[in-house]
This record gives C-alpha cells, sequence and structure tokens, in this order.
C-alpha cells in the first residue's frame, strides 16, 4: 500500500511539474491537517486608534492553547515572510475554533504597522503551535494581582477571559499612556463595575511612570498576593528586585518583552551560512541586531511580544550571553541552540541563517 501511494504521489508531481500536487491542495483547502499550520483572519477588531485585534481561525493542526500563552505568527510583507510573537487573547476551546492576537502598531514596525493598518479579513498567516510559562496554575490563587503596561496587559486579558468565576480577589493595576490608549479598556471598566476586578489605572501623561512605592500605596497587601506582571523592563526589574528583598520571589511571575542586556564580550566575524553573509561584530552587539544590519531575514518576536522567537542553531564558534557574560561554544554537530537577542559574538562564529 505504501508502494502504491508512492506511485500516485509520482504521477501526481509528473501531472503538476513544475508545481508541486501539495500547491494545488494549498490553493484549495490551506488549512486542511497534514501540512505546514496555517490560519486565516477572520475578522480585524479595533482595539485603539493604533491597535486591533487580529482573529485568526488556525488550520486542523493546531492543538490548543492555555490563556497567558503566545503564539508565533508568520505574515508575508511586501513579499517577505517575517516572523513575530504575539500574546494570545482569547481563551481556548471558543465555539468557533477561532484565536485571536491584539497588535499595537509601533514606530517603525514592519509587521505590527502592516497587521494594524494594511491587513485584510481573508488573508493567511503561518503559526507555530502556541507556548509559554506564563499562565494562571491549575489551582488558583485565592488573591491574584496583575501589573501591566502598553501591551503587557495582552496576556492577562485571556487570563481574565478563561476563568470569569475562578478568580474570587483579583486586583489589576494597569499603566498607559492615557485612558484613549488602554488596550480592552472598556472591557476592564465592565469588570471593575460588576465587581470582578478592582481596577487601577494609572496614565504616565499626568502621574509618571509607576513605581513600586506607587503599586506598594495603591495595593497595601500586594504581598500576599500571588502576581503576575508584564510589561517595559524597566518596571518589571523594580518589581523583581523589590520581591526579591522581601523573600517573595516565589510569588512573582513575569514575562518580558525583550531581555536585558547587561554583559558585553569581546566581539568577532558572524557568519549566516545559509544566506552567505558575514559581518564583523563588538562585543556589545546583539547576533539578532548585527544580522538585520547586515540584511539577513532574522527569526525574532522581541520587538512584539514574548521572548524565544528568535532561537536559532549555533553551528560553530562561541558566543557570549549579554545578561551574564556566560559563553556558550558549539563544534558542528552539537545541536545547540542560542537566543540571538541575548547573544552577541564572543569570537568567530557560524549561525544557521
Amino acid at each position: 500500500m505504501a508502494l502504491l501511494r508512492a506511485r500516485v504521489r509520482d504521477l501526481a508531481a509528473l501531472v503538476t511539474t513544475p508545481l508541486r500536487p501539495e500547491d494545488y491542495l494549498d490553493r484549495w483547502d490551506p488549512l486542511r491537517a497534514g501540512t505546514a499550520l496555517r490560519g486565516r483572519i477572520t475578522a480585524l477588531l479595533p482595539e485603539t486608534d493604533n491597535a486591533v485585534t487580529v482573529v485568526i481561525r488556525p488550520g486542523r493542526g493546531w492543538q490548543g492553547h492555555v490563556a497567558g500563552q503566545y503564539v508565533r505568527l508568520g505574515i508575508d510583507v511586501d513579499g517577505v515572510r517575517q516572523w513575530r510573537t504575539y500574546s494570545l487573547t482569547y481563551p481556548s476551546g471558543r465555539a468557533d475554533g477561532c484565536i485571536a492576537i491584539t497588535v499595537s502598531a509601533v514606530p517603525g514596525g514592519l509587521v505590527s504597522n502592516h497587521l494594524v493598518h494594511r491587513a485584510a479579513v481573508g488573508a493567511l498567516v503561518h503559526l507555530d503551535q502556541a507556548s509559554g510559562e506564563f499562565v494562571l496554575p491549575d489551582v488558583l490563587p485565592t488573591k491574584a494581582l496583575f501589573v501591566t503596561a502598553g501591551s503587557g496587559l495582552t496576556p492577562v486579558i485571556g487570563m481574565l477571559r478563561a476563568c470569569p468565576d475562578g478568580l474570587d480577589d483579583v486586583v489589576v493595576v494597569h499603566s498607559a499612556r492615557d485612558a484613549a490608549s488602554v488596550l480592552f479598556g472598556e472591557e476592564m471598566r465592565t469588570y471593575a463595575s460588576l465587581g470582578r476586578i478592582r481596577l487601577v489605572e494609572r496614565f504616565t501623561s499626568t502621574e509618571g511612570r509607576l513605581t513600586f512605592d506607587d503599586l506598594a500605596v495603591l495595593v497595601p497587601d500586594h504581598a500576599e498576593r500571588e502576581t503576575w506582571a508584564c510589561g517595559p523592563n524597566g518596571l518589571l526589574d523594580t518589581l523583581e528586585e523589590s520581591w526579591e528583598q522581601r523573600g517573595r520571589s516565589d510569588r512573582l511571575h513575569l514575562e518580558r518583552f525583550r531581555p536585558v542586556q547587561r554583559a558585553t564580550g569581546e566581539g568577532g566575524a558572524v557568519a549566516f551560512t545559509r544566506t552567505r553573509t558575514s559581518v564583523d561584530t563588538d562585543g556589545t552587539t546583539s547576533l539578532l541586531d548585527a544580522g538585520e544590519a547586515a540584511g539577513v531575514l532574522m527569526p525574532s518576536g522581541c520587538r512584539m511580544g514574548i521572548c524565544f522567537g528568535c532561537v536559532v542553531p549555533l553551528r560553530e564558534g562561541s558566543v557570549r550571553d549579554l545578561r551574564d557574560g556566560a559563553v556558550t561554544t558549539a563544534a558542528p554537530g552539537d545541536g545547540v541552540l542560542i537566543q540571538t537577542c541575548v547573544s552577541a559574538a564572543a569570537g568567530a562564529c557560524d549561525i544557521e541563517l
């Protein structure tokens, strides 16, 4: 039977040459099982003047997700496929089978601006399976605190939507430029009016950036609450340090859009083997930035979403972790994976891109 199927495929290939049989199937049923995972945009719902929720019907290979996780999404922009990572804002198991991401356009953001201003209903996108550990535990806490800023609210709204009755005592402290720029503002305020959450909105245009001292005043019992925080690194660093000083690190869960870079390395020549590109770098430039500056299409979710969208194989050589200075070395065949957004060359190295 296997031999017969192989012969049928070979005959089909002869008929469809120069295309493959799969190319015709893709036109007829691009979301079918057994092929690369895709999705189709079914709706574009404005959230603010500069943000939109993209509703996607995933293909039949989609394995579901847990509220708070993210998805790596690929979309063709001006003929080039770009990959970015976004938090999932719809809960799993909807009757229509759809998932959603909520995207804020950022200055110079190629993909974010495309999705907010140019994407169309019916367009196909490419998907990876959902990932991420920024989720609620199986046994929900009796008292919860969510601290968010800007688009850091996106994984949290997924959690709040997923368990409308499961969290009894919830405080959400959200920082934004002003009231009009708050994502899901009407929905969040409705939750507050119904008593589902206590909502504290902080507007940087009039009140400045949120600090730990502010939070301690706004939520006096914060130390008693299991806490999830997502937003800019400056805010998360402050919270992490404060929770560590008080011996409460086990009760703080952080989701960073882009890791903090601290250490420097010695630099070296970086070869991107697939594209036959080479560039000399210093010890402070991440491989992600170096590759993009050299014209290499670098996979990344760091600038708009969650980490680990930039993981690639290090074929050979050494790189230094910009966060702690740790050096990773690989020889051909080792199968070492690195994050290009937090790694710099520590000598000559070859990256499989």
